[in-house]
């Protein structure tokens, strides 16, 4: 049984509790892997009838295989590190880290190196840049509430405007001053303009030691992200547990006991159960709970908004070595947010040396233009701009393939904040044995580990038959998972009242 030094597992007394976790992304299936080897009864639900992971699954096609959205396996939770190399073992490789934007033709590093973007933006922007950043530092935006203020206060509004502004609103479909600052605060590396240009100087110094803020390498599995969740979903299986594919949950029941009966899209009928995880978007189950939400909460789940994307993944005899695993495409001509290299990310994601394959993404949202697109027309827009942007010729093109996902990520505007309040209020006075996880369950912006942590805390609260730990202070700290150092088991956050107990 995997445990993790420092933290309480209640061992198992005999009292098995029978667990519905609807969605087999990382949250949930962290969460069955963990109850079931504290002994618990599980039965997973997944939407998707072929693969498990959520949006961190692997579709595969003639050899080529596509990851939805680029997962860097890097954390600084020692939990987190130590159950993917038990899950997987040899099969996680440690890649270097390269990542670039494109911007009028030319490439940047990303995280910005700001003496190198200074230098390749040209004397006349270099100098707007720095003027703007001394003005923004001199008089900043007061309570910078919104993306842009945020940004702008800490990096001036040329370098904003040219860096951030137009990869941000391709991401979300919305103006950045609508944006909260939740999110610059969240997912923006914690350095500045300022401590940049510093760095540059001293390490002019062979004596002066560099201070390390990022992280240059990261681990991958070798056969993408899908690999790592249809292994535990192996094992889960393997313990005795069912996992439910093509099951669509739409319907929850609480009767008093206290328990749940869960309902499919065809009417079928589960349970009843103790106990629910749920990683499902909050505004497409809650509005179908019975007894029904009051209707604030129905209006707040209602309110709650997603973005939507879409993969081209290209096909390309092409054995050009390309380093970077993302490009950012920070140029408004292009119509794409991001490109994926996935041969940088793993050599097997490819059939062979000769082969390269990436996915153009495509941001958008349900019912707009670019979403309602045909896939030939999807294939249109991505061959004419993987060429535009000189990764492969049209000739080296073998095929392309259009993969939708939906609610990809939750929005954080202004008022998402009061809205789950408002539901996290009604669902803890009178639904209990009800318990958000993951990214979309929790709207909550968070990364596959912060997600993985939810869950796996999530499974201890309900072995434990109390609540232990604060599932929604996981990333509370708005402190982004890719700095350099770890701290062992930081991401843990202990109820308070426990604490003084």
């Amino acid at each position: 049984m995997f445990i993790s030094s420092g933290i309480n597992i209640t061992p198992f007394d005999g009292t098995s509790v029978k667990v519905a976790v609807i969605g087999a992304g990382p949250a949930g299936l962290t969460a069955a892997y963990q109850l079931s080897q504290l002994g618990h009864q599980v039965m997973v639900f997944e939407a998707d009838s072929q693969y498990v992971g959520g949006i961190s699954r692997t579709v595969v096609q003639d050899g080529f295989r596509f990851d939805i959205g680029g997962h860097r396996f890097f954390s600084k939770s020692a939990f987190i590190e130590d159950f993917w190399t038990e899950i997987l073992g040899d099969e996680m490789l440690t890649r270097p880290r390269c990542s670039r934007i494109y911007y009028r033709g030319r490439f940047f590093r990303y995280p910005l190196a700001f003496p190198e973007a200074l230098w390749k933006l040209g004397l006349w922007e270099a100098t707007r840049s720095v003027g703007s950043y001394a003005w923004a530092r001199l008089f900043p935006r007061p309570q910078p509430d919104n993306f842009e203020d945020w940004v702008r206060n800490r990096f001036g509004q040329r370098l904003y405007e040219i860096f951030f502004k137009t990869y941000t609103e391709k991401v979300w479909g919305m103006s950045c001053r609508e944006i909260s600052a939740d999110w610059a605060v969240q997912r923006i590396q914690n350095f500045s303009l300022g401590v940049a240009l510093r760095q540059a100087l001293q390490s002019r110094n062979p004596s002066q030691k560099k201070v390390k803020t990022l992280i240059e390498q990261f681990r991958y599995p070798r056969l993408g992200p899908g690999q790592m969740w249809e292994t535990v979903a192996a094992k889960i299986k393997a313990q005795g547990q069912t996992i439910c594919m093509g099951q669509h949950i739409c319907q929850l029941e609480h009767r008093p006991g206290p328990s749940w009966i869960l309902r499919n899209s065809r009417g079928e009928s589960f349970g009843p159960f103790d106990q629910v995880i749920s990683s499902a978007p909050l505004s497409e189950l809650l509005p179908h709970l019975h007894p029904r939400l009051s209707p604030l909460a129905l209006q707040a789940a209602q309110a709650l908004r997603y973005r939507d994307f879409v993969v081209v993944g290209v096909m390309a005899k092409n054995g050009q070595n390309l380093p970077e695993q993302w490009i950012y495409l920070h140029d408004p001509s292009f119509k794409a947010g991001r490109v994926q290299n996935f041969r940088a990310w793993s050599p097997d994601m490819v059939p062979g040396p000769d082969y390269n394959g990436f996915g153009l993404e495509y941001f958008c949202s349900k019912g707009d233009t670019l979403w309602e697109q045909s896939d030939a027309e999807w294939q249109k827009l991505a061959r004419q701009e993987i060429v535009r942007l000189g990764l492969v010729r049209e000739s080296e093109i073998l095929q392309l393939r259009v993969i939708r996902q939906s609610r990809a990520y939750p929005v954080y505007d202004q008022h998402y904040t009061s809205h789950l309040a408002q539901l996290r209020q009604e669902m803890n006075a009178h639904f209990p044995g009800f318990h958000f996880v993951g990214r979309n369950g929790m709207h909550r912006y968070n990364n596959q580990d912060h997600a993985m942590m939810t869950g796996w805390l999530t499974a201890l609260n309900i072995a434990a038959g109390h609540p232990q730990y604060d599932v929604w202070e996981v990333n509370e700290d708005a402190e982004y998972h890719e700095n350099a150092a770890t701290s062992g088991l930081r991401q843990v956050p202990f109820l308070k009242a426990r604490e003084d107990e």
